[in-house]
């Protein structure tokens, strides 16, 4: 997966909101908008939506925690929050940051407020309270940074793999999954019988009107679908749905492990 697209899509957001010096998030959501760039999604990949994502993150993490100027630094972490808030993917994919980065947001918040950007610690606060990182030991920035995101997906899918054998051992979850609806309904021979069955009674209506008005029987034909149709249209819904459990629960479940919440809070106070 090619991603230096997205990242040099990122290199260009932040050089044009660091060109005009400035350090509020209303001006950065104003260049964002002319940017158009929340269609940087529409390019996404079908799969790996998980490494997609961190690697977006890292990137801005990246911008964040640079020796760059104060404007390009807060760039980055404006992109972090908009790119999460924006994603198309839900449950939303969260921002993996490890306690060395935490370090150096912690020294980022005490850098915007001696020069005046109060809204930074109350920006950080809102995406703590919000849920929105996910916290381990493993460092991804640096030269070697994509091939930890790999790992940390492989990761991932192991426990995800883990996590679903479990689920599925001893229980009927398993038999659900696989269920074939079509065959279980016999989706075939009841299309079959409610199409005879709409004929037949079309018929029957027309040779009942050669002798008795049936006026107010006509309601009977305006049914808007056949009940082979409604089964089959159960079914498609059914298998997309499952379709739709398989990519997700492959790529996009996280089981962190979590620091405490207060002591995280602590650390960036």
């Amino acid at each position: 997966m090619d991603l230096a697209p997205f990242k040099l899509d990122i290199d260009e957001l932040v050089a044009d909101y660091a060109q005009g010096k400035c350090t509020s998030l209303a001006e950065f959501k104003r260049v964002w908008m002319a940017k158009k760039f929340s269609y940087i999604y529409e390019g996404r990949p079908k799969t790996n939506s998980g490494f997609f994502m961190q690697s977006l993150f890292l990137h801005c993490i990246g911008h964040l925690t640079s020796q760059s100027s104060l404007p390009r630094r807060l760039a980055g972490l404006y992109c972090l929050y908009c790119l999460y808030e924006c994603q198309p993917y839900k449950p939303q994919i969260k921002i993996y940051l490890s306690l060395e980065e935490c370090r150096q947001l912690k020294g980022f918040i005490v850098m915007a407020k001696q020069n005046g950007v109060h809204l930074v610690p109350a920006l950080i606060k809102r995406m703590l309270d919000k849920g929105m990182f996910l916290f381990g030991y493993m460092n991804l920035l640096g030269d070697d940074g994509e091939k930890q995101v790999e790992e940390l997906a492989a990761l991932q899918n192991k426990r995800v793999k883990f996590a679903c054998d479990k689920l599925f051992e001893n229980t009927q979850a398993e038999s659900y999954m696989h269920l074939d609806l079509r065959a279980e309904f016999e989706l075939d021979s009841i299309k079959k019988l409610s199409k005879e069955y709409a004929e037949a009674k079309e018929l029957a209506l027309a040779e009942a009107s050669q002798t008795v008005d049936i006026e107010d029987a006509k309601h009977i034909l305006q049914s808007d679908k056949l009940l082979g149709d409604k089964i089959d249209e159960v079914v498609k819904e059914w298998d997309a749905q499952k379709e739709e459990f398989y990519e997700r629960t492959g790529v996009q479940h996280h089981e962190p492990d979590d620091f405490d919440e207060n002591e995280i809070t602590q650390l960036l106070d």
